[in-house]
């Protein structure tokens, strides 16, 4: 170890399945350890990247994602990515899950392998790393992530609920920093609804003045009130039509004929009238737009 590693602790990394071990950065920078171990892959979860006398080394394969340990972190959508360099390194040698003590990143990841491979639920998975690494402990934002993997059934699910809301989550939090949404976060924004499609969905939302249509019923963002799906207020995604990217909050006003449909905000939400607070918040007020089957109603006119 360097003199000016000290702050890493000692080495410390556990095996915790066939030719899978999770470690801390002081277990991956070590050379010796990892002939000891015979690691041939290392997937390092981390603010930096490993030193280059270790990148350098050739008989490494190594992977390199960039992340806190923030409960806010999107470490989820790193979940398959992070899975199938496992499954790699598994299959072609031995493979080093590592974050800076190996404690909340590494081992998310790992927990989501192992969720995955055996199909389990998240306690079960955390009690099969955690018998062999004692000092696993993702932070609170990590486990609900990993909760949520288990639900959408151990994939990315795009029009997964609680996914959509996640993703949003994620993206207003760095709008909070920075003001406006970052490029990385540009693909929420869904298409305008009101262009030709080749598969029109059915069911939309048109302004009641003018009859465009503003939004599809996929489109919607629910929530919950005692146990039922409120829709006092119509909470939707981010679409196209709206000036959302370069604006923290603001007034949603119908692109052809410049009535007032409601609001978004991406830091401060807005308060469902039934109590619950929708965070962050793009929604069109009932009053303002008409429900209708857009097929029906073009089969009509003809």
């Amino acid at each position: 170890m360097d003199d000016n590693d000290f702050h890493l602790g000692p080495v410390s990394i556990s095996i915790i399945g066939e030719n899978l071990y999770l470690g801390g950065l002081a277990a991956a920078k070590n050379l010796e350890v990892l002939k000891k171990y015979e690691i041939t892959h290392i997937l390092t979860i981390d603010i930096c990247p490993l030193p280059r006398r270790v990148l350098e080394q050739k008989h490494l394969v190594i992977k390199f994602i960039q992340l806190s340990d923030q409960p806010h972190e999107d470490i989820l959508s790193h979940f398959d990515e992070a899975d199938l360099f496992i499954k790699e390194g598994i299959e072609k040698g031995a493979v080093l899950v590592h974050c800076y003590f190996g404690v909340s990143r590494s081992a998310t990841l790992v927990i989501a392998h192992i969720m995955k491979k055996y199909q389990l639920t998240y306690y079960e998975a955390f009690k099969k790393v955690k018998d062999k690494r004692k000092l696993v402990c993702p932070n609170l934002g990590f486990v609900t992530q990993l909760k949520l993997y288990k639900d959408m059934g151990y994939k990315i699910d795009k029009n997964n609920m609680n996914y959509k809301i996640h993703r949003l989550t994620m993206a207003a939090h760095k709008v909070r920093k920075v003001k406006i949404l970052p490029q990385e976060f540009h693909c929420l924004i869904q298409p305008d609804p009101n262009l030709e499609q080749s598969k029109p969905e059915p069911n939309v939302y048109r302004c009641k003045k003018c009859r465009r249509i503003l939004a599809k019923e996929s489109n919607l963002i629910l929530h919950q009130t005692n146990g039922v799906t409120c829709k006092e207020t119509y909470f939707i995604e981010p679409l196209a039509w709206m000036d959302v990217i370069q604006h923290v909050d603001g007034k949603l006003m119908c692109p052809k004929c410049n009535s007032k449909l409601g609001s978004f905000s991406w830091v401060m939400g807005c308060q469902c009238p039934c109590g619950v607070q929708v965070a962050p918040a793009f929604y069109l007020t009932p009053s303002k737009v008409d429900f209708t089957n857009a097929i029906k109603n073009m089969e009509t006119t003809f």
